[in-house]
């Protein structure tokens, strides 16, 4: 069957760009340097192309439990730097940011289950909608905290005059800066559609729903947060390190709000 094919091939198909994108960054292989952007974005079609298939074979967005939500999560994860590297066309950071893909996808091949059977609330086109645009909005998240952290790392090599492998291959920390705001927009945005989409289909597929729910507080505080942190970059001229710094901040926020949301108060988002 195609789909096991395919849920067999993407986590070799990661770690093969991954190698690419290792080459390029520690050996300056010429082959790597050329072909690696277009195997990202063979990558990311052949992702795309198993989760549409998923879809339609089984009638149900990929969301339905916790191993299509991590394939999700590397197909966003993998969307976001695609769109973050097409952007700012810095690329030298690709290494380190699907190190992470690889790892969710790898976990999601090894325990995937086809589920035909599943709540008639999972098969609606607005709920893979709210799923996969919070999925990508925290993946863009998690990405602003890793530039962050690789422009904290970059700019104490620099003050300590250690210009070894860091310094020469990261992008410059202007650039860092750039790219992490970028996700933090992109973050923002896909946070904002996934609110939406929520508030359209809850009323729809819950009669007990309430719009006090632990989880959409949570995501719309997260939420708030950035925007003011965007806001203040923009008015009182948040720049560099403060950026940087706001961007690991929030992210940390985001994953202890979240965990402690899922450990200790009850949702109704617990369909899943």
């Amino acid at each position: 069957m195609l789909i096991d094919i395919l849920t067999i091939l993407l986590p070799p198909a990661y770690a093969f760009v991954i190698y690419a994108y290792g080459r390029a960054f520690f050996s300056d292989t010429h082959w790597a340097q050329v072909a690696k952007r277009k195997m990202l974005l063979g990558l990311l079609a052949l992702h795309a192309t198993y989760l549409i298939i998923r879809t339609v074979a089984f009638d149900h967005p990929p969301a339905t439990n916790m191993f299509e939500i991590l394939t999700l999560i590397a197909f966003t994860m993998t969307a976001a730097y695609t769109a973050i590297e097409i952007r700012t066309k810095q690329h030298e950071t690709g290494y380190f940011v699907l190190m992470f893909a690889f790892f969710f996808q790898l976990i999601s091949s090894l325990f995937i289950e086809d589920l035909i059977e599943v709540k008639e609330v999972l098969r609606s086109a607005y709920f893979g909608l709210h799923v996969a645009a919070a999925l990508a909005g925290y993946s863009a998240i998690t990405l602003s905290a890793v530039y962050g952290f690789l422009y904290l790392t970059l700019y104490h090599e620099m003050k300590k005059s250690q210009f070894g492998v860091i310094y020469r291959k990261l992008p410059s920390l202007e650039n860092l800066e750039r790219m992490s705001v970028f996700s933090v927009w992109l973050g923002f945005i896909f946070l904002a559609v996934a609110m939406v989409a929520g508030i359209v289909w809850l009323p729809q597929a819950f009669t007990d729903f309430s719009y006090a729910d632990p989880k959409l507080i949570g995501t719309f505080t997260i939420w708030v947060i950035y925007g003011i942190a965007l806001a203040a970059r923009r008015s009182a001229k948040w720049k560099g390190r403060r950026m940087m710094v706001i961007a690991i901040g929030g992210f940390v926020i985001s994953v202890f709000s979240m965990t402690a949301i899922n450990l200790f108060l009850t949702s109704f988002h617990k369909f899943v």
